[in-house]
């Protein structure tokens, strides 16, 4: 059977006419037998998560607070608490957009095995991805883990504890509790990496979607599924690094790109 690039071929087109930009994607899509997701910060800006990196995100606002500074200070605990708590609302009202309904639409239909985000906000799993097919490269805010003996921590109860007595929380065990996400400086999760590797290995259409690809080692994994054979699709408003790597750069709001992939 052939593969997407056997089928329509790989030479590179960047484009902002959406309808030629769809057409081209259809024909992808169709072609391919096994096709790997990897989704960033952009696919969720429709669903009001904001961006960490762009103006007005997140960080631009409040310096992120690293890994060694929150396992060493009870302060930097304190104040990481705080924040999250400040947004808790916003992940909470959250709802999936076009883009993870129609990648959700690929994965039902049994176009793409698992998924891998740099996200933290659960809405794949939302949408409808099984939890074991989500490949969380940047952890999930939606619940905490102890550090000490990894036993899971759910939100509500630790916003109440927090709130009442204005400290950081502490696990039965003694250790430290942190939000499931991987914190600057803090080691990427081997597994989930180890998993995303095999994926791209493994897949004859990589589609990039809402990534400013500028995360490493993250970054790599589309790098890699190119190396390895696979068409790579890059979906994202702003021009990125690899784009010129790529055999399909769509420079549209992803909603409108991904939205008639939606099935009925």
């Amino acid at each position: 059977m052939p593969n997407a690039g056997d089928s329509v071929g790989r030479t590179i087109m960047i484009t902002a006419d959406l309808e030629t930009a769809i057409d081209r994607l259809r024909d992808l899509i169709e072609a391919a037998r096994r096709i790997v997701p990897f989704t960033g910060a952009g696919i969720s800006t429709e669903s009001g998560i904001p961006d960490f990196r762009s103006p007005g995100g997140l960080w631009t606002k409040n310096k992120p607070i690293p890994f060694d500074d929150y396992m060493a200070s009870a302060d930097a605990r304190t104040e990481a608490w705080r924040r999250r708590f400040v947004i808790d609302e916003t992940f909470a009202r959250a709802k999936p957009g076009r883009g993870h309904r129609a990648l959700t639409s690929l994965y039902r239909a049994g176009k793409v095995p698992a998924l891998i985000t740099q996200n933290i906000d659960n809405l794949h799993q939302t949408s409808g991805f099984s939890p074991q097919d989500v490949v969380e490269l940047h952890g999930n805010t939606t619940y905490a883990l102890c550090m000490d003996c990894a036993q899971r921590h759910e939100l509500p109860g630790i916003r109440e504890t927090f709130e009442e007595s204005g400290h950081p929380p502490d696990c039965a065990c003694g250790g430290i509790i942190k939000t499931a996400t991987v914190s600057f400086g803090q080691a990427m999760p081997a597994a989930a990496m180890q998993r995303a590797q095999d994926l791209a290995n493994d897949c004859d259409l990589f589609l990039a979607v809402g990534s400013s690809l500028v995360v490493w080692p993250a970054a790599g994994i589309p790098l890699l599924a190119k190396r390895n054979g696979a068409v790579l699709v890059i979906i994202n408003r702003e021009p990125t690094e690899f784009d010129e790597l790529a055999d399909l750069v769509i420079r549209n709001d992803i909603g409108d790109a991904l939205g008639p992939f939606i099935a009925p």
